[in-house]
């Protein structure tokens, strides 16, 4: 199955830029997006989520170039969720976000407003499911 994140937000820290032993660039980056609701009783209410971003190849080092903590940006991608207990004993979890597609929004420089891993990728139809093959 495919799958197709998009998250809008705000970058908490300036990316950071490594390579792989073999060359590879690959850049690190976490976005926050913030959720305001009002709550049954009428107060206000607020939830931040972050995402841990990877780029990868020319894509990590244009993100590297042209972000910086604060910047608007969508990101899309593929997720994945880690959880884990830390040293206190407490749950923890985290959102990681395969970067394909990095687009930013309002700032500085928008001549490279959009970003992408590589050419586009035809998606396939998805196959059709007989009702007894759903695993809910």
């Amino acid at each position: 199955m495919y799958q197709k994140t998009v998250v809008v937000g705000h970058l908490g820290q300036d990316p950071e830029l490594r390579y792989t032993p073999s060359g590879q660039s690959v850049c690190s980056f976490s976005v926050a997006t913030n959720r305001r609701w009002t709550d049954r009783n009428g107060n206000p209410q607020e939830r931040t989520t972050w995402f841990r971003v990877t780029a990868w190849g020319k894509l990590a080092e244009l993100c590297s170039q042209y972000l910086s903590k604060g910047r608007l940006v969508l990101v899309e991608g593929d997720i994945d969720a880690s959880a884990w207990v830390g040293q206190d004993g407490q749950p923890r979890a985290t959102l990681e976000l395969t970067a394909r597609n990095v687009r930013f929004l309002g700032g500085r420089d928008t001549s490279l407003a959009s970003m992408e891993a590589g050419p586009p990728v035809q998606e396939e139809e998805p196959a059709a499911l007989d009702e007894d093959e759903l695993p809910f």
